[in-house]
C-alpha cells in the first residue's frame, strides 16, 4: 500500500484447505479474501488460512460476520491483519471498530500474550511492540445503506479507518435499485463518492469488480485494491464454459 501498488485479490467462499494458498500464491494473485458473513468456514479454518498466508508472505483479509470486539480481537490475535468491516453505518461504529483494532494509544485492543498475531515472538520492547503490531493493521469498511452515506465523510476522516469501499447488492438493496434498470447507474454514483472521499481524506479506496473491464476502469479511476470474482464464480464460469466446448 505505501508503495502505491495497485493489487488484485478474489473472495474465497468455498475453498476450505489452506494449501490451496500455495496455488493463489503460484497465479500471482495478491491477496485473497475469505468471507465469514455468507459462507462457512470455521475459525480454525481461518486459523490455518492466517499461518499460511504468514508464512507464503500472501496476504489474507477476512470479513467476519459482525464487525464487533469479539470477532475483531479474534481475527487480529490469530494474524489476520487485513479486516473488511461489513454494514458501518455510523461513526460510532466505525469508532469501535478503531478501538477493537488498535492498541493503546490509538484503541483499547485486548491485550493478548505470545499469538499468532505478532508470531510468538515478544522479545521486542512492549510500547514499541505495540506501535509495530497497530500499523500492520489494515481496515477497510463497507458501505451498504443509505444512512452510512450521510456519515460518508466522518468516517473517511477518522484515523484508523484505513480504506473504503461499498457492498453493491446490500447497497442497491437499501437504496431500492436492486435489480432494476438505474441499478449500474447509482451504483457508479455511490463509488465515485467513495473515491472523491478516499481522495480528501488520504484513504485507500477498494472495491469489488466482476469483469475486466471494470477493474480496468477501477484502476484507471484510482482504485487501489480490488477484489475481483470468487473461488466459487470462477469454478463455475470455467466449468461451464470448458463443458459448453466440448459437447459442441
Amino acid at each position: 500500500m505505501e508503495r502505491g501498488k495497485f493489487q488484485i485479490g478474489t473472495w474465497v467462499n468455498m475453498l476450505r484447505n489452506p494449501a490451496s494458498m500455495t496455488m493463489f500464491k503460484e497465479t500471482g494473485i495478491d491477496f485473497v479474501r475469505l468471507d465469514m458473513e455468507h459462507s462457512g468456514p470455521s475459525i480454525e479454518t481461518i486459523a490455518d488460512f492466517a499461518a499460511m498466508g504468514r508464512a507464503l508472505d500472501l496476504p489474507v483479509m477476512v470479513r467476519p460476520p459482525e464487525a464487533n470486539r469479539e470477532w475483531i480481537t479474534r481475527l487480529l490475535d490469530l494474524g489476520i491483519f487485513n479486516i473488511l468491516c461489513p454494514q458501518v453505518d455510523t461513526p460510532e461504529q466505525a469508532a469501535e471498530i478503531i478501538a477493537a483494532s488498535r492498541y493503546t494509544p490509538r484503541g483499547s485492543r485486548g491485550m493478548g500474550g505470545a499469538t499468532p498475531g505478532n508470531d510468538f515472538d515478544v522479545s521486542m520492547p512492549v510500547l514499541d511492540r505495540l506501535k509495530f503490531t497497530n500499523d500492520q493493521v489494515f481496515i477497510t469498511v463497507l458501505f451498504e445503506s443509505a444512512q452510512a452515506f450521510e456519515h460518508l465523510d466522518d468516517i473517511a476522516s477518522m484515523d484508523g479507518i484505513d480504506s473504503l469501499s461499498i457492498g453493491p447488492q446490500d447497497l442497491a438493496q437499501d437504496l431500492g435499485v436492486f435489480g432494476t434498470p438505474d441499478q449500474d447507474r447509482v451504483l457508479d454514483e455511490k463509488r465515485a463518492e467513495i473515491l472523491a472521499a478516499t481522495k480528501k481524506h488520504g484513504k485507500t479506496c477498494s472495491m469489488m469488480a466482476t469483469s475486466a473491464a471494470q477493474t480496468h476502469q477501477l484502476r484507471d479511476d484510482g482504485v487501489l485494491i480490488v477484489n475481483y470474482s470468487s473461488d466459487v464464480n470462477m469454478l463455475i464460469d470455467g466449468y461451464k464454459a470448458a463443458l459448453s466446448e466440448l459437447r459442441g
